[in-house]
């Protein structure tokens, strides 16, 4: 049983590659390419939908060069995206003062606005260990 898993984890892994290196190809603005593969409904959550493989999937090599290609797309900037199809959100984040400065610091190095850096810091995967429960919770979910 074992085996069937790991064959079908790496033929899932080998034919989700192939898929965004095709899409890649096609050179896709940066969030079309993220909702197809990484988003919600792409095609990584349909191979991997439990949170288990999902957490094992993010630390293949298949992983890194899928965030590789959407690193590359990114770099493009935000031309091309279609605004009707892909509408632009806004949240607000209430952060202490000190880590603002951390990440204005951490943008300047990086040569890069703290938005962009923040969309950079959001697309990667978390461990549930690093993501604190909120407490007393009624059972809704906030946005």
């Amino acid at each position: 049983m074992t085996s069937e898993v790991t064959t079908s984890t790496v033929d899932n892994q080998t034919q989700l590659l192939r898929m965004a290196e095709d899409l890649f190809a096609k050179q896709p603005d940066w969030v079309t390419f993220y909702r197809e593969i990484l988003g919600p409904k792409g095609l990584v959550r349909e191979a991997f939908p439990t949170r288990q493989q999902l957490t094992e999937f993010h630390e293949t090599s298949t992983y890194h060069e899928i965030q590789r290609m959407l690193s590359e797309l990114r770099k493009r900037g935000s031309q091309g995206i279609n605004l009707e199809e892909e509408p632009t959100r806004v949240i607000t984040v209430r952060i202490p003062k000190s880590l603002h400065e951390g990440l204005f610091a951490e943008a300047h190095e990086h040569l890069t606005s703290i938005n962009k850096l923040c969309i950079s810091k959001l697309l990667q995967f978390i461990e549930n260990e690093m993501v604190p429960q909120d407490r007393g919770r009624s059972g809704k979910t906030q946005l």
